[in-house]
Order: structure tokens, then sequence, then C-alpha cells
């Protein structure tokens, strides 16, 4: 089955961390620190490939992971640094925020190659904490955590021109004769699953791509059966060519139909019917005229044209008709502008860094104040509170990011107990 949304994990590197260690050369009695700083985290990148045209590779793998940074060594060596991840995807892919929906990038246009998460700085070595008063630091920087995202991926399939209308009006079969696109084609009432797509090459030298949507169904604009799933890829289409079946060989009225796609259209979004359209009165070649009944086509041209919709009727069979409709789509496309619609970016993934995570501090009672949320939770998962450079980190990390002050304003005094993620500890000045 065509695929086209995915739900992904997506974390870059950590750093390395920081390495204790001290020179021990012979003749050299008191060699100082020289343990090197840790390498930096492996980014997380997507990058399109042309090749692609489906997200069914995220159904089989939905976690990807850049190579952490390595620790840094003796001598002052530094660690190496995490390879980055680069995620291939199909140009037109949508990267959205999992859980408030909103843009972190669009893979089209020309933003081929993005970094979504960058990898996390490598800690400093021993080497950097020697002062005059502490000429033998037994402590060294943790490198800082990758970033970490789940994402959605919603592929918008990239056309000029988009076939809509409900199942078996021909639409399939209208782009395997206009196009290189060779779709299955068949008599079924159930609709084509994955959109086609297939270049259109006019003997004016003019060029386009042409999709051919998957029929819709009414309620689509409610999600009802896969509505969504095929309404989405019409967003980027500049022109629209709404097929119908004229002949109403099945039954069907081709006014009524048009006017149920639309609604379903306007529905999804209002601005879709403000695009350039025509319509496509399909299966002319099994249109028998009955005595007293009226010709379609001019039933079709009177509820069109006077939105300046133009009305050509054809037959996909025979081609009859064909060459018309597609010089008039050109001439559209010469009057619409040359660029598809792009997604502005609505979530910015460096605003939302460990740093920026919640963190609450307040006084419980007296001589108890806490401090929770994810900010500490965060760094006491990645922090030794056992060793004494992890335990040194906690206390650096408490004023550096001023939680003692917030503390401190609060009333917090020596003696006093401070309550953090749970643990305990006595609070000294």
């Amino acid at each position: 089955m065509f695929a086209d949304t995915a739900k992904i994990y997506l974390r870059s590197g950590k750093g390395g961390d920081g390495h204790v260690s001290f020179r021990r050369e012979l003749y050299v009695p008191n060699g100082g620190p020289d343990g090197g700083d840790g390498g930096k985290g492996g980014d997380l990148i997507f990058e399109v490939d042309r090749g692609l045209n489906t997200l069914s590779d995220f159904r089989h793998r939905r976690k990807y992971i850049a190579e952490d940074g390595e620790e840094g060594g003796k001598k002052r060596c530094h660690g190496k640094d995490g390879k980055s991840l680069v995620v291939k995807v199909p140009y037109g892919t949508l990267v959205r925020e999992a859980e408030s929906g909103k843009v972190i990038t669009d893979m089209s246009g020309d933003n081929l190659r993005e970094v979504i998460l960058k990898g996390g700085k490598g800690g400093l070595g021993n080497q950097h904490f020697a002062t005059a008063t502490m000429q033998a630091p037994k402590y060294a920087q943790p490198g800082k955590p990758g970033q970490e995202l789940y994402v959605t991926l919603e592929l918008k399939v990239i056309a000029d021109v988009g076939l809509v209308g409900f199942p078996n009006v021909g639409k399939s079969t209208l782009i395997s004769v206009s196009s290189n696109a060779r779709p299955q084609i068949a008599n079924y009432h159930f609709t084509t699953i994955t959109p086609h797509l297939g270049v259109v090459d006019l003997p004016s030298g003019a060029s386009f791509v042409m999709a051919d949507i998957p029929g819709l169904i009414e309620g689509a604009s409610q999600g009802v059966g896969l509505g969504h799933d095929f309404l989405r890829h019409i967003d980027r289409c500049r022109v629209l060519v709404h097929v119908v079946d004229a002949a109403g060989t099945e039954g069907r009225d081709p006014v009524s139909d048009m006017e149920k796609i639309e609604a379903e259209l306007s529905a999804y979004d209002p601005e879709l019917l403000k695009r350039p359209m025509v319509v496509a009165a399909n299966k002319m070649d099994a249109y028998v005229p009955e005595e007293g009944q009226e010709d379609p086509v001019e039933r079709i041209r009177r509820y069109c044209e006077p939105r300046g919709i133009q009305v050509f009727p054809i037959s996909a069979v025979t081609k009859k008709g064909v060459p018309e409709l597609l010089n008039h789509v050109a001439e559209l496309l010469s009057q619409t502008e040359g660029h598809t619609k792009v997604y502005e970016k609505e979530y910015d993934v460096e605003a939302h860094r460990f740093d920026e995570l919640p963190l609450n501090v307040y006084k419980e009672a007296e001589g108890l104040y806490v401090v929770e949320g994810q900010r500490v939770e965060k760094m006491l998962g990645y922090t030794n509170l056992e060793s004494e450079r992890g335990f040194l980190f906690f206390q650096n990390y408490m004023k550096e990011q001023g939680i003692i002050d917030s503390l401190k304003a609060l009333g917090l005094s020596e003696g006093d107990t401070v309550r953090v993620a749970g643990m305990e500890f006595e609070y000294y000045d």
C-alpha cells in the first residue's frame, strides 16, 4: 500500500564526556591534569532523495539515532566526533512536531538538506579546570545530551496539475494517454490508492507534471474513507482538472458530482477553489443521445462557464479532445506563479532545547524547598551523583541555571532541605 504518513523518533548524538587523567611520566613527578575533551555528538540530518516517492521505508524502521561522541582520552587526546545520521526522504515531505503538529521543515523547493537536530557538545577534560588553588582537579565536564524528538512525516505530492474526481471517471486513463505514467486501469468501483505522477510533453515544447489524485468520496474532508490521505496531495497543485463522467455510464450525474467534489475541496481548504480549474467531460465515446435529453456537456458548461471555468468534452480512451485540453492546461500554468506552495517553519527545535524544558521551583514547607521539572530530570538522568565529578557537576549546574538564586529568593538558608526530582539534599552555603 502507498505510504504517505509516518511517525518516527529522532535523536542526535550525545556529546562525549571529558576525561579525568594526570600526566604520569618518568622524571616528571608532579605532572598536571591532561584529560582530553569529549567529541561532539552526531547531527540528525534530513536529505531529499529524488528516487523515493513513498514513506514506506519508515514503516519498518521507527527510530533514527545519530552516533554519540567518544569520551576524551589521556594526554589531552580529543574524543572522536560522533557520525551524523542522514535520513533520506522523498521530495515534498513535510516534517511536523508530533505533539503540536507544527511544521519543523518542508523538504521541497530549494530546501533539499537540513539539520533537524544538532548533536550535543563534548564535555571539557579536567585540563581546563586547573586553578592556582586546585592544581589537580578530579572533575571533568559531562558531554551535553543529544536532542530528541518525535516527528510525523507527511508526503504531499509535488505536481503542477492535479486530476480530481470521483472513482472510475477515467482519471487513470487520462494520465496514461497524456504522460509517461502507467497506472493500472480497470473498471472497478473502488479507488486508486496510489497517486500517479506523469510528465506531459506537448508538441509546443511546454512540459508539466500531472498527478492522478486518488478518487474522492463524500465526507472526505471529514476524514471519511481515506479522505485526508488523498486531499493532502492537492495542496501543492497549481491547476486542477476536474474529470467527470459526462456520459453517465453508471447512472451518475456529472453536475451533481462536481458540486459534491467542490464541497469536499472547500471544506478541506477554501483556497483550493480559487485555483485555476478546467473540466474534462470524459467518456464522450460512450455517450448515446436520447430523444428529449439535454446534451450533458451543455449542462456542465451552464454550471461552469459563468465562473470562468472552461469545459472540454473528451474521450480518454480514443484521445479525442485530449490535446485541446492539455494545451489549455499549459496556458493556465503559464498564467500562474511558477512555484509550488512551500510551508513556513512553525516549530524551532533550537528554541526547545534542553535548557528550555520546564522547571518549577517552590517552597513546600518551612525548611523544605522543591525543584522539579523535565530540565532537572534530564540532567540527573545522565549525571552520576555517586562520583565526585558527577556531584560537582550537579552543584555547578544548580548555580549556572540560577536555581540556587531562585531558592534563596524564596528564603532558602543553610541547613534547609532541597528536594530535587524526588531526591533530598541538605543545603550548605
